[in-house]
């Protein structure tokens, strides 16, 4: 049983805890909603730990779609099934839908205005800022074996500062990483 089937085995939100849960990573997600759906999961609610949050968020990255709502869904299923899924993604996506109109609304009316520039910088450096340090926090806690920081290096140096695209370097790095767990697995 790995850790999030542990995690999820111990404790069983409601339909309604899982919906108010969302509903405010949703209302508070704005620039991304991954430090805040980890505080929220994690820290506040305590339907997982650090390692079954970073088990679950490394399955989210891999499936197609948004992380959070890849969450949502795998996390709503597990807890309270088909109608637990449904309630977490319409609970994280109807605050931001809303909010999204009327933001466009008022966007439109003042995007010209050189101050309008000015807050979206900062908000985009403050959205880095936040997926930086939970990246840190999670890798912290995490307790990855050697050969997952190498790997861990080995993503970052092909995507993030060689700028090679993100597929074809998963398609190399995921078999040898596969490869490195079962080494790794069989030493033990």
């Amino acid at each position: 049983m790995n850790a999030l089937e542990t995690a999820a085995s111990a404790s069983r939100p409601s339909l309604p805890n899982l919906f108010t849960g969302f509903l405010k990573i949703g209302l508070m997600g704005f620039g991304g909603v991954g430090p805040v759906a980890r505080h929220i999961i994690v820290a506040e609610r305590n339907w997982l730990d650090d390692r079954a949050y970073a088990e679950l968020m490394g399955v989210c990255q891999a499936l197609p779609g948004a992380n959070t709502v890849n969450a949502a869904v795998m996390l709503g299923d597990r807890f309270r099934g088909a109608a637990g899924a449904l309630t977490c993604v319409f609970a994280l996506m109807a605050m931001p839908l809303l909010s999204l109109v009327a933001i466009a609304n008022l966007y439109e009316a003042v995007s010209d205005h050189p101050l309008a520039q000015v807050a979206l910088t900062g908000a985009a450096a403050s959205a880095a800022g936040l997926i930086l340090g939970t990246a840190a926090r999670l890798l912290a806690k995490a307790g990855l074996a050697r050969w997952a920081w190498v790997m861990a290096a080995a993503a970052f140096l092909a995507v993030g500062v060689l700028r090679l695209p993100m597929l074809p370097s998963l398609l190399v790095l995921v078999p040898v990483g596969l490869v490195a767990a079962s080494l790794g697995a069989r030493r033990v």
